[in-house]
């Protein structure tokens, strides 16, 4: 056995520079207490530590988990079309998510102790999305409610990148209690846990430049 072995990510060997990506973050409001930790631990991540300029991380909400896919599909969609086309309207001639805004992040409300929310200020590129992270909390129940959604979710989100050749981040918990959730979130009492939101936005940031490097 290692004696110095550490469970999670090993950081990249190289740096990993962001500032020409835009990222796209599609979140759950179910458990939002916990999914809030997570978004805001990825895009502090790619802000701080990968230079991901703040108006170029774009934040979008789903109701539930099963939601992710179609809705990290469809903008991605929206994206690619706008980018391609060069339309002035926002959502060029895609109605399936009329009103929805991809200029400038999403306001949320921002938990005491978290990244700042993101001013709407300044515009953001109008380049097609680089990477997506998907983030949700799946809580075990009583059913087998639980075993269907992870399992639906999963292979949608890989889907997605696959179909796409977009990197798709699993941003989903599929936890067994709200404890492990918490942990998992950087937000448990005894203060041991960690967010994964971090290794999700380091992620998204050294997949996109994987994709776009010249070999």
């Amino acid at each position: 056995m290692l004696d110095d072995f550490h469970k999670g990510l090993e950081p990249a060997t190289t740096t990993q520079d962001g500032s020409a990506l835009r990222i796209l973050i599609v979140h759950t409001r179910w458990n939002s207490a916990i999914v809030q930790g997570l978004v805001d631990g990825a895009k502090k991540t790619m802000i701080e530590q990968h230079n991901v300029k703040p108006e170029n991380i774009v934040i979008e909400s789903v109701p539930g988990a099963y939601e992710l896919p179609f809705a990290a599909k469809k903008l991605l969609e929206v994206s690619q079309i706008r980018a391609a086309e060069g339309a002035s309207d926002l959502m060029g001639n895609v109605n399936l998510l009329e009103g929805l805004n991809l200029n400038s992040p999403t306001t949320t409300t921002t938990p005491t102790g978290s990244a700042p929310p993101v001013s709407g200020g300044a515009k953001g590129s109008r380049q097609a999305f680089d990477a997506v992270i998907c983030i949700g909390v799946l809580i075990k129940g009583s059913t087998m409610h639980f075993e269907y959604i992870c399992e639906a979710v999963s292979q949608g989100i890989m889907r997605v990148g696959l179909d796409s050749g977009v990197p798709v981040i699993f941003g989903v918990l599929t936890c067994l209690n709200e404890e492990q959730a918490l942990s998992r979130a950087g937000l448990d009492k005894a203060g041991k846990g960690h967010n994964h939101g971090i290794d999700w936005g380091s992620g998204a940031v050294e997949m996109a430049l994987l994709k776009n490097r010249t070999l």
